[in-house]
């Protein structure tokens, strides 16, 4: 089992034919995802020559759809297209969407936001300034390198791409369900409490990783959830013990004011609702690895 992305997912690209697209295209076919086609608007009837395969490009994503049966699109769009791009994939009705976009100005993410809501939050985005969504050895959906572990009964929820990596890695003998690397920007779609509540919902998945970091109050919410609903054990990080207050670091939602949003008040939220907190990741990687221990 898996959340949101396993071996039955149909995959398209929009942004296919630009670079990034193409490159990340190859190495999800790579990886055995079943990627059938791209989206690039005034392409429509081209095709894409890749290792071992051809794919058609459409140009829109509900062509693709009605082609191809795609319930997955992955958005690798420049930052001042991605707005048209995801809204066409919401009024597409396409069940996942992996914007990997970075630099989307947070009115365009608000307004997409507002924009899936109202049509009924047909449309999982995942997303944007994220690595994707893997189920490792039966989809990859965005940039998570495929061949740093394998699969298993570990759910990863993140706000950062290199800490998802790294986790991955160091539990890597004992592998993943599915990862979830949710972008670390102001406003996005799929949250810490989503991917808890589908973990929760998951039979195979035994227990969770949780990765947040400085600024906001998810893990704050997140840990109240946990407290509330959530049976499995989680295991937490988050990123910037050693941030300096009033400065962003990296994502654009990782800032300090004052005592809101600093990691330390965030480990104690975690703490508070029963959650084992590492201040490494190679620490919470070794609370993790206690865990499957004596679940199994």
């Amino acid at each position: 089992m898996s959340i949101f992305l396993n071996g039955s997912s149909k995959i398209i690209v929009q942004g296919m034919t630009g670079s990034e697209g193409r490159k990340h295209t190859q190495r999800m076919l790579d990886s055995g995802s079943a990627v059938v086609g791209g989206v690039t608007p005034g392409k429509g009837g081209q095709s894409v020559e890749f290792s071992g395969s051809t794919l058609p490009v459409f140009d829109s994503v509900s062509d693709a759809m009605s082609e191809t049966d795609a319930d997955t699109t992955v958005v690798f769009v420049p930052p001042r297209f991605a707005k048209a791009a995801i809204v066409e994939a919401i009024d597409a009705g396409i069940g996942l969407a992996v914007v990997i976009t970075e630099g989307i100005p947070v009115h365009d993410s608000a307004w997409v936001w507002a924009h899936a809501c109202a049509s009924g939050n047909r449309t999982q985005i995942v997303g944007p300034n994220c690595p994707g969504v893997i189920s490792p050895g039966q989809a990859n959906a965005g940039i998570i390198p495929a061949n740093i572990t394998g699969p298993g009964r570990i759910g990863l929820v993140s706000k950062s791409g290199t800490l998802t990596y790294q986790m991955m890695y160091e539990l890597r003998d004992i592998g993943f369900s599915t990862a979830v690397g949710i972008g670390g920007d102001p406003i996005i779609g799929t949250t810490h409490i989503d991917c808890l509540q589908a973990f929760s919902d998951d039979p195979d998945t035994a227990a969770v990783v949780m990765i947040g970091e400085i600024g906001g109050d998810a893990e704050e919410r997140a840990a109240d959830y946990i407290r509330a609903n959530i049976d499995k054990p989680v295991v937490g990080y988050v990123a910037g013990f050693t941030a300096p207050e009033g400065k962003t670091m990296g994502h654009a939602g990782a800032i300090v004011s004052g005592s809101a949003g600093t990691a330390a008040a965030k480990k104690e939220a975690l703490e508070a609702a029963g959650v084992h907190v590492g201040r490494t990741p190679s620490e919470t990687a070794e609370l993790m690895r206690e865990i499957m221990k004596s679940v199994g």
